[in-house]
């Protein structure tokens, strides 16, 4: 282990279980444990575990937690019911993205807790801490350790583990509860396209939970999922990564996440030139396609026309389990954005071509 990484509550159950264990934006995670294609199939067809303790956790609470949330984030927090998530998007004031976050309301107008992304934890706390429009602010990375269930059968292990009603929970809906003494917080959301949730719970009783996870999901077919696989489900569905799909330079209409942005109903940070720039028409566009050629798209790679233009860049790219076919997400100059589109993806001088595509990349 590389010394001053950040370890998770679940780093010791990691090692006995035989993961592959890599510094991962200064944590200290598992990127793989049988094997990612395994692993990968394993969630599409049955269940996966993940350890997401990594994540950030941001409480926001008292009479101004509403009109904070509502300047700092791009999505209408003040619909939010309690017992309701949303997506949504920190914007900063050019237009870009401080971070993409997962707002959960607790207590309708006064207790929210925001999930940020764990490479922008100390970003986000500051940003928010410097925007604040009067809210009850408190930084509970430390006290909650997260636990992702996702696959077809994953509502039915969280229901039998969790004796909570899982399997009726609709898409981002929160329930509050405890295990073992712990207290939890259970949201049917996740990163994989697939069914199931995420459970926050006290760092304290994390390994139980996982344990007791691993245990009753035996007859369910349940796997430990390392970082590798994470990835490559995400990418299927054309999920947008920080740092790959949105930075702070990255106007959210050209991410295709103007479903997260509610200009209409409200102020918020960054509003003004984000609007503009889709007013003057986006130069480029993020699109999902497959190689026809032999090869894998990977971040960075370049893409072109068919008559030599250079026309964007690979944001995301990797070999679908799924498909058995290389994939990419990139963007790309406007009028290449359609589907059907052939492209060329540059793998180290080696133009292979591709073909913009519908996406998710997989119907589940």
């Amino acid at each position: 282990m590389t010394p001053n990484l950040k370890k998770t509550p679940l780093a010791d159950d990691h090692v006995r279980l035989g993961a592959k264990m890599v510094d991962f934006a200064g944590w200290w995670m598992p990127v793989t444990y049988k094997g990612l294609k395994e692993e990968h199939l394993g969630v599409r067809q049955n269940v996966g575990l993940f350890d997401v303790s990594h994540m950030g956790e941001i409480r926001v609470k008292g009479p101004k937690a509403v009109e904070t949330l509502e300047w700092l984030t791009t999505n209408d927090v003040s619909k939010l019911n309690a017992g309701e998530a949303q997506y949504s998007l920190l914007p900063n004031f050019e237009g870009g993205l401080v971070d993409d976050i997962y707002v959960y309301c607790l207590e309708k107008n006064a207790d929210y807790l925001v999930c940020v992304n764990a490479s922008n934890a100390d970003k986000d706390w500051a940003w928010m801490v410097k925007n604040n429009k009067g809210a009850d602010l408190t930084n509970e990375c430390e006290k909650w350790g997260q636990i992702a269930v996702q696959g077809p059968k994953a509502p039915a292990l969280m229901e039998k583990v969790l004796k909570i009603p899982v399997t009726t929970m609709t898409r981002n809906q929160v329930l509050q509860g405890e295990f073992q003494g712990s207290k939890i917080i259970v949201a049917s959301t996740g990163y994989t396209g697939e069914k199931g949730g995420e459970i926050f719970v006290e760092a304290a009783g994390t390994s139980k939970l996982w344990n007791a996870l691993l245990d009753a999901g035996q007859e369910f077919g349940v796997q430990p999922i390392g970082l590798g696989a994470r990835d490559t489900l995400r990418t299927e569905m054309k999920f947008s990564l920080y740092g790959h799909e949105i930075d702070d330079t990255t106007i959210p209409y050209e991410s295709g996440l103007g479903w997260v942005m509610k200009p209409a109903k409200k102020d918020f940070i960054g509003k003004g030139p984000m609007l503009a720039a889709k007013e003057k028409g986006l130069k480029r566009q993020l699109v999902g396609f497959k190689a026809i050629d032999k090869g894998i798209p990977r971040q960075g790679y370049d893409l072109y026309a068919p008559n030599g233009e250079k026309i964007g860049i690979v944001t995301s790219g990797t070999h679908s389990p799924s498909l058995e076919v290389g994939i990419g997400i990139g963007f790309v100059a406007a009028p290449y954005a359609s589907v059907g589109t052939d492209i060329l993806v540059d793998i180290r001088g080696r133009k292979i071509k591709a073909q913009v595509c519908p996406t998710p990349f997989v119907t589940i």
